[in-house]
């Protein structure tokens, strides 16, 4: 299925590995020139070289700690000078904190800004672009809502799933949609801490009617679908890829 996407233009945070980098990887090979931002130049390169090989659309890098208080303007900057315009955002940049029940201030704060002040700050940079253009599309990832132990990356990613809903319901005259992605276990160095292969196994044959963790080309084809014209009467909404599972262990 040809999803339109040929010589459209993304901005991806948290690009170098896991689900990043497998939704930016799968972008360029649909034609999409990608600025892919992360902190680890490394990894960068490496995805860069990945993409190539495979024969996809070389992607823009750009080394930018997301979480300092710049961020998110350099990276509104590198991408509109070079990709002179932006069809998609996916704010992606996040990480699993889980805390205590009396969790340190410290580690809700860094949690509510990576998970949702810079991915709000950046959007609201690149929104502006969009609306003079009237168009656009915003896929920002999500987490689970059923976690059993207090995690605050999961309470900042409900704020943004309230806040994606009502930016959709504003922007939609725009012919700007806005969606969120809500990972399963995916089998990403955000989650294989939490369980040894063995537990892997138990818990997926208990829990997960598809029998496994998912991989992150699984989130990256529902990502790729979401931000594609093919979607484009789908705004609003948050899209679970969990293979059946409705609720964490941790």
């Amino acid at each position: 299925m040809d999803l339109y996407l040929k010589g459209k233009t993304a901005v991806v945070t948290g690009a170098s590995q896991g689900i990043g980098r497998a939704i930016t990887k799968e972008l360029a090979l649909e034609g999409v020139k990608v600025l892919a931002t992360a902190r680890n130049p490394q990894l960068l390169d490496s995805l860069k070289s990945e993409i190539a090989a495979a024969g996809g659309v070389e992607p823009v890098t750009f080394i930018q700690d997301f979480t300092a208080p710049e961020g998110p303007q350099n990276i509104a900057t590198a991408a509109l000078q070079s990709l002179g315009h932006i069809d998609i955002l996916i704010n992606n940049a996040g990480r699993s904190r889980p805390l205590d029940v009396i969790g340190a201030e410290d580690g809700w704060a860094a949690a509510m800004t990576l998970d949702f002040e810079r991915p709000r700050q950046l959007t609201q940079l690149l929104l502006p672009h969009m609306i003079e253009r009237r168009q656009g599309v915003i896929l920002n990832l999500a987490s689970s809502y059923e976690l059993r132990t207090v995690n605050a990356s999961a309470v900042a990613k409900s704020a943004v799933v309230v806040w994606s809903k009502q930016l959709a319901a504003q922007l939609g005259q725009y012919r700007i949609r806005v969606n969120c992605l809500q990972p399963g276990l995916i089998d990403t160095e955000n989650i294989r801490p939490f369980f040894t292969a063995p537990e892997r196994r138990e818990f997926a044959a208990r829990e997960i009617p598809l029998g496994d963790f998912g991989e992150p080309q699984d989130m990256a084809d529902m990502a790729v679908f979401l931000v594609s014209p093919r979607a484009r009467y789908i705004t609003g909404t948050v899209a679970t890829v969990d293979g059946g599972m409705r609720y964490h262990p941790y």
